[in-house]
């Protein structure tokens, strides 16, 4: 038994019970199903380990997934790929299917610390302020370090986190309690 939290976010029911139940039977994971109101009631305390979901789910909700793109899997067909993502072809043999879930499962498992704690202090006061839409000349006041040190904060920040730009920064810290 792999203790290991799945969500399966699909509107093709039957696609997502497969999904379930090749997990249920071959991994010994107890999937979750979910439907668009799991995004109302979402909690970051309750996040899993990985997210399946399908392209138009990804796609119409995208600010949520390029955050956990290490963790999101697309269910995909016809040997289609997502750029950035993790895809699983749905449309090959079911032994196929278990070799690719066992290495994603098994070898793929997100690390257990959370990301925010790879911040720095000072790289989670710069977030903060850049979320809360702050330029970098007043970033550099507030914090009274200079303008080139705000632009290496910045860049130690995309780096670490995979987001570029300012947008996705702002949904990180929402999401993750910085602001």
């Amino acid at each position: 038994m792999i203790d290991v939290k799945v969500i399966i976010l699909s509107p093709n029911s039957l696609s997502a019970i497969g999904l379930r139940s090749v997990l249920a039977t071959t991994f010994g994971i107890d999937a979750i199903i979910g439907d668009n109101d799991y995004f109302d009631g979402f909690h970051p305390s309750r996040e899993p380990d990985f997210f399946f979901v399908d392209d138009s789910t990804l796609i119409g909700n995208l600010s949520f997934f390029l955050p956990r793109k290490v963790k999101t899997i697309v269910l995909t067909s016809n040997g289609k790929t997502v750029e950035d993502f993790k895809t699983l072809d749905t449309d090959t043999s079911e032994n196929i299917i278990i070799d690719n879930l066992s290495a994603i499962i098994k070898q793929d498992k997100p690390e257990e610390k959370n990301t925010t704690s790879a911040l720095s202090h000072r790289e989670i006061e710069v977030l903060r302020l850049v979320a809360s839409g702050r330029i970098n000349k007043e970033i550099a006041q507030e914090l009274n370090i200079s303008i080139n040190t705000v632009l290496s904060h910045r860049k130690n920040l995309t780096s670490k986190l995979g987001i570029k730009s300012v947008s996705g920064l702002s949904f990180y810290a929402m999401m993750n309690g910085i602001v």
